[in-house]
Parts: C-alpha cells; structure tokens; sequence
C-alpha cells in the first residue's frame, strides 16, 4: 500500500508500483518507444502530476478561489525555495485585481 501525505516530498514515495517480474517488461517497451513517445510520456505523466495536485490543494481548501489555488500549487513546485522574483510580481499583480 502506497502512503501519500499532503505536500510529502516526492523522494519519501516509492519508485515503483510494479513487481520485480514488472521491471524487464516495462523495461522493454520503454526502449521500444522513440523519443517523441517518450516525451509525450513523460508530459502526460507531468500533467497528471499537477493535476494532482491541484486535486489536494482544493480538497485542503474548498473555499479557496482558483486562482488561490493556482498560487499554491506554484509555491509547492517551488518549495523549499522562494517563487522568483518575477512570478511573484506577477501573482501580486493578480491578487490586487481579484
């Protein structure tokens, strides 16, 4: 069984779902994919990520606006680090106009 806790840093998950049986196969048909595929992979697997994610943040906070959450899920993409000085700009710029 996976445990996943809010905002856990990805390195505490485990690197695999599959069986040791799984490995060579998925092995196989990453190798049999051309670069494009994998990139469309790995794009897909982002998104999903994120969207996530987003999930999380607005299960945490059901009143919050989108916009809010948009904002949080950018400082945990960021995290531990501040948000550039440019995207906080930016987001500072929205907040005032909400």
């Amino acid at each position: 069984m996976i445990r996943v806790f809010p905002r856990a840093n990805i390195q505490s998950l485990p690197h695999t779902d599959n069986t040791p049986a799984a490995k060579p196969v998925d092995l196989e048909t990453l190798r049999a994919m051309t670069g494009e595929q994998r990139m469309l992979l790995a794009l897909e697997m982002s998104l999903t990520a994120r969207e996530l994610a987003r999930e999380g943040i607005r299960r945490e906070h059901p009143d919050w606006s989108e916009s809010r959450v948009a904002r949080e899920l950018l400082k945990q993409a960021f995290h531990p680090e501040p948000l550039p000085a440019w995207l906080e700009k930016r987001l500072e710029e929205r907040r005032n106009n909400e």
